[in-house]
């Protein structure tokens, strides 16, 4: 038998590191999606007065506030949305209303950077959880792309490598892109953003650099324009060099940032094969972000809008497993069940967007009354220097055909 030895009982000089503090939602870092809790106090989520308190607050607020609400948003914030869609479509909406000196955007913080990039000066844009971030987003950060542009650089196929963005990415990473000629995506002109890219530095000469979604990338490059799987590589930034030879990368069309979708990478071939054996007849429906093999073997793939579209276009008493966030196939499955469609999560797995949960009714009530009260909570606010470059790599976006 042994006998515990005494501890010391000394104080340990242990210091959490930054990492730490961000984590537990007790520091900020200004080139990060993650954030910090909110300042004061929210409202509790049981208070049987916030939808009241919510409408209370927007109508003194008046014209003065506009609400974006993106798709994948809870219904009770979606309640109180001016206008819904998708992030790059919010954005432009929020631009289209100048009058409105407050942006409320219930969606992420890339979204609200966005919203800030494209409205006036003299327009605030507020995000009502500071913590809603994207994972996807924080996959890739300015230093990282940074130094990947070296590696690119020292394998001497900088030169003829244009950066191609998702428009689910920081401001930062979308400076990159404008600073170094390149432009912005979105799931719906991905493809024509790939071949305005291609077009730049003459046939069978230049490269894709394309971040952060390797599976958009991917599934655009091989099921949209006819490349190989060979003709893509995969850049691991917590590897050396990528974790790629110096020949792959001279080698390859499309270099794909090792970036993915939290939500949408969850589904799976089995969730696609288990779905048809449970609902014969059933349509899959996917969104680009999916793995590429889950794309190959789904019926139909598109962006968001493409997907409530499709589902509006579908006959009476068609079947469809819907692979996206499950707030919206909620809402469209209870949409639609009126007119007898019959819509499913493709997978039995639920799966909400954790990040864009965070805003919920409290926080939006918060957000609102704190407004109304004068008192500009939660602004997104980017640099003019980052806002220039990413502004150009927007209007490239815009400019395509």
């Amino acid at each position: 038998m042994t006998t515990a030895q005494p501890m010391d009982t000394q104080p340990l000089d242990v210091q959490p590191t930054p990492l730490a503090l961000l984590l537990l939602g007790r520091e900020a870092d200004p080139k990060s999606e993650r954030g910090v809790e909110c300042p004061g106090d929210l409202p509790s989520p049981s208070d049987p007065d916030l939808v009241a308190r919510a409408r209370a607050a927007k109508e003194k607020l008046g014209d003065k506030v506009f609400i974006l609400g993106h798709h994948y948003q809870r219904d009770e914030v979606i309640e109180f949305a001016d206008v819904t869609g998708d992030s790059f479509k919010l954005a432009r909406d929020a631009a289209a209303k100048p009058e409105a000196e407050y942006i409320v955007f219930c969606g992420v913080h890339f979204m609200a950077e966005s919203a800030d990039i494209l409205t006036t000066d003299d327009q605030k844009v507020v995000l009502p959880d500071l913590a809603a971030g994207c994972s996807m987003a924080d996959m890739a950060t300015a230093e990282q792309v940074a130094e990947c542009w070296d590696v690119l650089t020292e394998a001497g196929i900088a030169g003829n490598t244009v950066p191609v963005s998702y428009m689910n990415s920081s401001a930062d990473i979308k400076a990159f892109t404008g600073k170094h000629g390149g432009t912005i995506c979105t799931s719906s002109n991905a493809k024509k953003a790939l071949e305005w890219a291609f077009e730049q530095g003459g046939p069978g000469e230049t490269k894709v650099l394309f971040l952060p979604d390797q599976h958009l990338g991917r599934n655009t490059a091989v099921r949209d324009m006819g490349m190989s799987l060979d003709d893509c590589v995969l850049y691991n930034p917590h590897k050396p060099n990528g974790g790629l030879t110096v020949e792959q990368l001279r080698n390859a069309k499309m270099i794909l940032w090792r970036g993915h979708c939290s939500v949408h990478g969850r589904f799976s071939v089995d969730s696609v094969n288990d779905v048809r054996a449970r609902i014969p007849g059933v349509n899959v429906l996917v969104h680009p972000e999916c793995k590429h093999e889950v794309v190959a073997a789904a019926d139909y793939v598109g962006s968001t809008e493409y997907i409530i579209k499709t589902l509006e276009a579908a006959p009476a008493g068609s079947k469809w497993a819907i692979g996206t966030e499950l707030n919206l196939v909620q809402r469209l499955a209870n949409r639609f069940a009126a007119e007898d469609k019959e819509v499913v999560f493709l997978d039995k797995t639920v799966c909400f967007c954790s990040t864009m949960n965070r805003i919920d009714l409290p926080h939006l009530v918060w957000a609102l009354e704190s407004l109304a009260e004068g008192n500009l909570v939660n602004r997104i606010q980017v640099d003019k220097e980052t806002e220039s470059f990413a502004k150009l790599a927007l209007e490239r976006m815009l400019a395509l055909p």
